[in-house]
């Protein structure tokens, strides 16, 4: 069994359908042949994402991107303090 996907603009679409309330979500998504529980979570991550709600698969938010980022350059400074502590006491040694 193969899971369904689905695109950015496809889903932004049925999060705008159960937006107008002209019918339930719950009918909403059967018609889409969507399961319920997946246009819930849908409606989730746009209220909770109004500006990026669906960037796709192996993408980051830009919020979450810059995040990683940051971790990153933290960890490379983190490694270059510890070569550093390192070499300050080889040196040190040495000069007695």
């Amino acid at each position: 069994m193969t899971r369904q996907q689905y695109d950015a603009e496809f889903k932004a679409q049925a999060v705008e359908l159960v937006r107008r309330k002209t019918k339930p979500a719950s009918r909403i998504a059967e018609e889409l042949g969507v399961p319920r529980k997946t246009l819930y979570r849908w409606l989730e991550v746009e209220r909770q994402y109004p500006a990026e709600p669906f960037v796709g698969s192996g993408r980051l938010r830009a919020d979450d991107q810059r995040v990683r980022e940051l971790e990153r350059t933290v960890r490379d400074l983190q490694e270059e303090n510890a070569i550093l502590k390192k070499a300050m006491r080889i040196f040190a040694n040495g000069q007695k």
